[in-house]
C-alpha cells in the first residue's frame, strides 16, 4: 500500500522518523496528519517541547511502539524546500558514525539556515511618490536626497545612508511623500560561461588539463592528486574540469581553507568563466547565506566556492568536488563534530559517485602515500607557468652569522632586502607567530605575564595596546607597574612577533613601506582583500606576514621570502610537526619569483642540519617525503596506523584526573590496539579547565570508531562538569 493511501486509512496511523538539528544521536517519531506527503528527505517544523524545530524526515516508521501512540505529535508543516538527497543523508550518518558525533550535530550543519530556511520573505522597499513635507528636517532633507532618483530602495539600506531613525520614513510615508512597495526578488545566480575565455596552456598544462577533463566527463567516483609546484598554474588546469562540469549541467564545490581571503581567486575564475561563483562562509550576512542556501538546494548555482562547511550544503546535483591546497590544517573542525573537510569530502564524493580533485604544491603525507599506491591518479605539473624558475633557497644558521642581541632580522637578510628594495621588488618577511612578542616579563623580579585561566603566557599586542590570550581571548591593558614587585618601567617584550618585527624593519629601512597581514588584525574580509591588492599592486615594499601569506597569494613583484625562525615548528612533540614545517617554509617561499625575476628564500634557522631543513635548501621534495614516510611505517602512525585523542576537562584537577583514569581503566583489550595515558595535555588548562588526554593508536585496518563507541558506552557517566571529548585522526595535539 502506498503512503497516500495509508495515511488516509482510518485503520493505520501513518509514522515517520524526524532527525532534528540537536545534539542528540536519535531520531524522533512523529505522526504524519492527513493531506501531508511526506517522503525521506522531506524538510519539515515539527514541535519539540515548548518550542518549533526544524528537521529532515529520515526514515519510515513502519512498526511504531503502540505504548507511544497517544503521545506522538503531529508534524505541524512541510516546508517548500527541496528534498535531502539520499547521498546527503548517508553522507550525514556516516560523519556521525566515523566521529563518534551526535547526527543530529552533524545534521545541523547542512541546515545552517535556522528561522532563515522557506520561501524567500517580501523584502519592503520605499520610494518618492509625493511634494516634500510641509516641515522639513536635516534628516529628511538627507532620505529624500538619497531617494530623488524615484527608484525603489530597501527601506533599512536607506537609512543606513541617510543616517536616521525608521520614525523618520514612517513620517514621511504618512504625509505622501514616500510609498512602499515590495522590492524585486533577487535574481538566480548568473552561470558561469565555460567557453568565456579559452586558457593558453603549456604543453605540461595541456596535458594536465586533459586528464582532469576526462576525470570530469567520467562520471564517476575518483581522486586525482593535482601535484604543482608553486606557480604552476594547478587553479587554471582545474578550471579545465570545471568547464566540463559546467557543459554537463550539474554542480561543482570547490573547497578552500581561508575562503574569507580569495579575492584573487575569485577574479581568475570570473576571468576564465565571465561571472564570480556563490561564496559560502561565515561572514555572509544571513539574508546572502539564505538566498545562496536556497539556490544550491535548487541547483541554481553551478559554482560554488565554500569554507569547509559548504561540504554539507543540500546540493541538487553535484558532480565535482575540488579540495584547493589538500594539505592544510585548517580543513580540521575542532569544534563540535571533529571532523577533517579533505577526508570527508573525498567520503561524499564516493557516496554521490562522483569524481574529486585535491590540489597541492605540498601534499599531506596521507594523499603522497595513496597515489604512489596508486589509490588515487596523479597529476604532476612538476615546473612553473612561463619558463619561471623555482626560488633559490639557502640556510642562515643562526649559531654563526645571527643578529645581534635584541634583533631577530640576520645581517644577510637585511642586506638582501636592502637590495630588492633598491631594484623595486618586494620583500616578505615570515615569521608565524601574532602580536608584538610572545612573552612579557618584569626585568627587576622576573615576573611572566600569564593567562588567568590557561596554562599560556600573555602575547604583547603593541598595535591594540594589551597583553592577550590567544586560546581564550583575554586580554587585558598592558601596565605600567609590574603587578608583583611594583617596578616602573620594568617590563620587557621577550621573542619576536610580526609587530615587533615590522618596528625593526622600519628601523632598517626607514624609508620603506611596511605592511603586516596577521589574521588578529584582519577586521573583515573587505579590509583583507583590499590590502592583498596593495600589495598586488606594488604599493608595499615590504610585508611581515604569518601563515596568512602562505596561502595562495601571487604578489607579481615578490622575489624574496626572509623566514625570521625556521624552526618554530618543529619543537611540540607534534607528530606531524616535521611534515607541517615543510609544507608551510615551502608554500611561503613558494610566493617569490612566481611572475617575473628569479625568487629566493632565507631560511634563518639553530638546525640547518634537519631532514626539513636539508630539503628545502636542495630543493629535494622526494627525499623529505621519502624520510618521512619511512618514519610513519616504522613507528606506525597515519597513513600507516590510526589515532583517536580523548579530551578530558573539568573545572578542577582531580576531578579529570580520576574520570581519565577510571576511563583508561576499563579500555577493551585488543592487541592491534595502544590506548597511551592518561596525561596532563601539552595545553593542561585552557579557560579555566583542567585537561588529560588519552591518546589511542591502532593499526590501519582495525574499525577505531567501532572500538572507541563500545567502549564509551561502558565507560562511567560524565557528570556536573565533566566533559569527554573525541577526536579521531587528531591534527592537533595540543
Amino acid at each position: 500500500m502506498d503512503h497516500s493511501t495509508r495515511s488516509s486509512s482510518s485503520s493505520a496511523t501513518r509514522v515517520v522518523d524526524v532527525l532534528l538539528p540537536v545534539a542528540l544521536d536519535q531520531a524522533y517519531s512523529y505522526r504524519v496528519p492527513r493531506g501531508i506527503e511526506l517522503a525521506p528527505g522531506d524538510v519539515v517544523c515539527v514541535p519539540l517541547g515548548a518550542r518549533e524545530v526544524i528537521g529532515v524526515v529520515w526514515a519510515e516508521n513502519e512498526n511504531p511502539d503502540p505504548r507511544l501512540h497517544n503521545r506522538l505529535k503531529d508534524i505541524d508543516s512541510k516546508l517548500e524546500v527541496p528534498r535531502f538527497r539520499e547521498e546527503l543523508r548517508k553522507l550525514v550518518d556516516w560523519v556521525a558514525n566515523y566521529t563518534l558525533s551526535p547526527r543530529g550535530q552533524v545534521l545541523r550543519m547542512t541546515l545552517r539556515m535556522g528561522e532563515h530556511l522557506g520561501p524567500e520573505r517580501v523584502r519592503l522597499g520605499v520610494r518618492l511618490v509625493g511634494p516634500k513635507p510641509q516641515r522639513m528636517t536635516p534628516a529628511r532633507a538627507r532620505l529624500i536626497e538619497i531617494l530623488s532618483d524615484g527608484l525603489l530602495h530597501g527601506k533599512s539600506d536607506a537609512l543606513k545612508e541617510a543616517g536616521c531613525s525608521a520614525g523618520v520614513v514612517d513620517g514621511l510615508i504618512d504625509e505622501g511623500t514616500l510609498k512602499v512597495g515590495p522590492m524585486a526578488r533577487a535574481l538566480a545566480p548568473p552561470v558561469p560561461d565555460p567557453d568565456f575565455a579559452q586558457p593558453d596552456f603549456s604543453p605540461e598544462q595541456t596535458t594536465a588539463a586533459d586528464s582532469l577533463r576526462r576525470l570530469a566527463a567520467g562520471g564517476a567516483f575518483q581522486v586525482a592528486l593535482l601535484d604543482g609546484v608553486t606557480g604552476s598554474g594547478k587553479t587554471e588546469v582545474y578550471f579545465e574540469a570545471v568547464a566540463e562540469i559546467i557543459r554537463r549541467g550539474e554542480q561543482t564545490l570547490i573547497l578552500m581553507p581561508e575562503i574569507a581571503l580569495t579575492g584573487q581567486f575569485l577574479d581568475r575564475f570570473a576571468q576564465r568563466f565571465g561571472v564570480r561563483p556563490l561564496e559560502w562562509h561565515s561572514e555572509l550576512t544571513p539574508r546572502t547565506r539564505a538566498r545562496n542556501w536556497a539556490a544550491i538546494a535548487a541547483g541554481e548555482a553551478q559554482v560554488v566556492v565554500g569554507a569547509r562547511s559548504a561540504l554539507f550544503l543540500p546540493y541538487a546535483k553535484l558532480g565535482l568536488i575540488i579540495v584547493d591546497e589538500e594539505h592544510d590544517q585548517a580543513y580540521k573542525q575542532d569544534e563540535g563534530a571533529h571532523y577533517h573537510a579533505r577526508d570527508m569530502a573525498v567520503v561524499r564524493a564516493s557516496i554521490a559517485k562522483i569524481p574529486i580533485v585535491l590540489a597541492s604544491a605540498t601534499p599531506s603525507v596521507e594523499s603522497e602515500v595513496n597515489a604512489r599506491k596508486g589509490r588515487y591518479q596523479r597529476v604532476a605539473l612538476p615546473s612553473r607557468f612561463g619558463g619561471q624558475h623555482m626560488p633559490q633557497i639557502e640556510a642562515i644558521d643562526l649559531r654563526r652569522e645571527g643578529p645581534m642581541r635584541g634583533r631577530y632580522i640576520a645581517p644577510r637578510l637585511a642586506e638582501q632586502i636592502g637590495i630588492a628594495i633598491e631594484r623595486r621588488e618586494q620583500a616578505l618577511l615570515f615569521l608565524n607567530r601574532r602580536g608584538y612578542a610572545p612573552l612579557t616579563l618584569c626585568r627587576a623580579c622576573g615576573h611572566r605575564f600569564a593567562c588567568s585561566i590557561c596554562d599560556a603566557w600573555l602575547v604583547d599586542h603593541r598595535f591594540r595596546q594589551r597583553l592577550v590570550c590567544h586560546h581564550c581571548g583575554f586580554s587585558m591593558p598592558r601596565p605600567r607597574l609590574c603587578p608583583h614587585c611594583s617596578a616602573e618601567q620594568s617590563l620587557v617584550a621577550v621573542g619576536p612577533g610580526v609587530e615587533r618585527l615590522q618596528e625593526e624593519a622600519q628601523n632598517l629601512f626607514p624609508n620603506a613601506r611596511t605592511l603586516v597581514l596577521s589574521s588578529d588584525l584582519v577586521t573583515s574580509i573587505e579590509s583583507m582583500r583590499s590590502e592583498l591588492t596593495e600589495i598586488a599592486e606594488g604599493r608595499v615594499d615590504i610585508i611581515i606576514g604569518t601563515q596568512l601569506v602562505a596561502k595562495g597569494h601571487n604578489f607579481p613583484r615578490l622575489n624574496l621570502v626572509g623566514v625570521v625562525d625556521a624552526d618554530l615548528g618543529l619543537g611540540n612533540g607534534d607528530p606531524r610537526a616535521a611534515e607541517r614545517t615543510y609544507q608551510l617554509l615551502n608554500q611561503v617561499i613558494g610566493r617569490a619569483g612566481r611572475d617575473q625575476g628569479y625568487g629566493v628564500g632565507y631560511l634563518q634557522t639553530h638546525q640547518p642540519e634537519h631532514p626539513v631543513m636539508k630539503a628545502l635548501v636542495a630543493c629535494d621534495r622526494e627525499a623529505f617525503y621519502e624520510s618521512e614516510i619511512d618514519a610513519r611505517e616504522r613507528t606506525g602512525y597515519p597513513p600507516f596506523g590510526r589515532l583517536a585523542s580523548l579530551i578530558v576537562s573539568a573545572g578542577d584537577r582531580p576531578t579529570a584526573e580520576g574520570y581519565a583514569r577510571k576511563l583508561a581503566a576499563i579500555a577493551p583489550q585488543d592487541e592491534r590496539i595502544k590506548v597511551l595515558g592518561p596525561a596532563e595535555a601539552p595545553l593542561a588548562v585552557i579557560k579555566g579547565r583542567y585537561r588529560f588526554r588519552i591518546l589511542v593508536k591502532s593499526a590501519r585496518g582495525v574499525d577505531l570508531s567501532s572500538y572507541l563507541r563500545h567502549w564509551l558506552a561502558a565507560g562511567p557517566k560524565t557528570t556536573g562538569n565533566l566533559n569527554l571529548e573525541v577526536d579521531v585522526d587528531p591534527q592537533s595535539f595540543l
